[in-house]
């Protein structure tokens, strides 16, 4: 092939042409949304129908979104709400709220939650990570132990505050039962945040029927611009700003508005959930297809994550006797751009906490790759990723074995 192919979209998504156009056009729309003029206005009036179709992708009231610069601030936001005067700022919320302490996130969790809840630990928290399955499910056993602990021994400190557990996976692509774990939180009196980052517009997500307090989502992982997100916040839950100053965002965001990329974020999420359904028929057809053609070409492989509570997109796959970054560089010299896990740790020697979380060993996980389709891909992008990619492994193997062997 002539070109290279892309198969890192969860990492980042190019821009839609319809989005990009809308972005280059509202750049010329540069009047302040704040300022009370008609230019103002104008903005103004843009932005309030991006709000719309950002929250109905989710199916929420517009009010009820707060945007903010991505996925991490997002999160961020949430974890240092938890340890805000915001938690006990009525009678109501310091009659539920006051001396919990403990926060409970998912071991495959995004590096912006492991990082945000380790903060709290810092402040006193009492952070637990709640162990997966070999598929990337929570085990669902030891999440209700932490959850109901403080309950059964009558210690408020050991009772849940926040439990944070991500829709789905953004290395191994596993879907987690979001209704259900939230409503066990609340029978705990926890508050409930689902990172929606990698679900958003690639599978149903319906905050109706998911009943969480706090979700967020990203514009640059549905062929919006990057740098901006969404927080979602039930009405009533605790918000405290993660950034002070003006009166943006009801006060719960400070800082001028990034109006193109907010309007243009708005018209990503009106095309994503236009094509939700067939976009996710399409995604499995190509995924089904790589997969079923390693496992035919390439032996002694193994497939990571939910074999069907698993993102239509996504296929994660560890190759033993190769090493993920030597696979990542043999398929780059290929014209094939792919991941050995979360973009965010790359650089990281580290064996992917996903992997070693579902019981994978170190050396397996550093064997892994990601491979993430999205609109662009054709089905002869794939057939040349099952041509090249099965004598890169060989080959790879070969040079592994001549090794152990001096």
């Amino acid at each position: 092939m002539n070109k290279r192919i892309y198969l890192d979209y969860n990492a980042t998504t190019p821009v839609d042409s319809r989005v990009q156009n809308i972005f280059i056009r509202e750049l010329n729309n540069f009047a302040n949304a704040s300022s009370m003029h008609e230019d103002g206005r104008t903005v103004a009036a843009a932005l309030n129908e991006a709000r719309k179709r950002v929250a109905t992708l989710i199916n929420v009231d517009a009010e009820q979104i707060l945007f903010t610069s991505g996925g991490s601030e997002s999160n961020n936001t949430i974890f240092r709400t938890m340890a805000s005067p915001a938690m006990e700022a009525t009678t109501s919320r310091k009659e539920r709220f006051s001396g919990r302490k403990r926060i409970l996130v998912s071991a495959i969790e995004h590096p912006c939650v492991m990082e945000s809840a380790k903060y709290l630990a810092t402040l006193g928290m009492d952070v637990h990570f709640i162990p997966v399955d070999a598929d990337g499910r929570v085990d669902e056993d030891r999440y209700r132990e932490l959850l109901f602990e403080g309950e059964k021994t009558g210690r408020r400190d050991l009772m849940p505050l926040l439990v944070s557990i991500m829709m789905a996976n953004n290395e191994i692509g596993t879907i987690q039962d979001i209704s259900r774990l939230s409503a066990l939180a609340h029978e705990a009196g926890s508050l409930f945040h689902t990172d929606a980052v990698q679900a958003a517009g690639k599978i149903p997500v319906d905050v109706s029927v998911l009943g969480v307090d706090y979700l967020t989502y990203s514009g640059h992982k549905i062929y919006g611009p990057k740098g901006i997100g969404a927080l979602y916040f039930a009405k009533g839950a605790p918000l405290d700003p993660l950034i002070r100053g003006g009166h943006q965002e009801k006060g719960l965001r400070a800082g001028t508005y990034n109006a193109p990329a907010i309007i243009a974020f708005g018209e990503a999420a009106l095309i994503a959930a236009e094509r939700l359904d067939e976009w996710g028929t399409r995604m499995r057809s190509l995924r089904n297809r790589l997969r079923d053609g390693f496992i035919a070409k390439v032996p002694d492989i193994r497939i990571n994550g939910h074999p069907e509570q698993v993102l239509p997109n996504t296929l994660n796959v560890s190759f033993p006797g190769a090493e993920g970054e030597a696979i990542l560089l043999s398929m780059d010299l290929e014209g094939i751009d792919v991941s050995t896990g979360s973009a965010c740790a790359s650089g990281d020697l580290e064996p992917s906490h996903v992997l070693v979380a579902t019981g994978v060993g170190p050396e397996l996980a550093h064997g892994s790759i990601r491979f993430s389709m999205g609109n662009e891909t054709t089905v002869e992008e794939i057939d040349y990723v099952l041509e090249k990619v099965p004598p890169i492994i060989a080959r790879l193997r070969s040079f592994s074995t001549v090794i152990h062997k001096e």
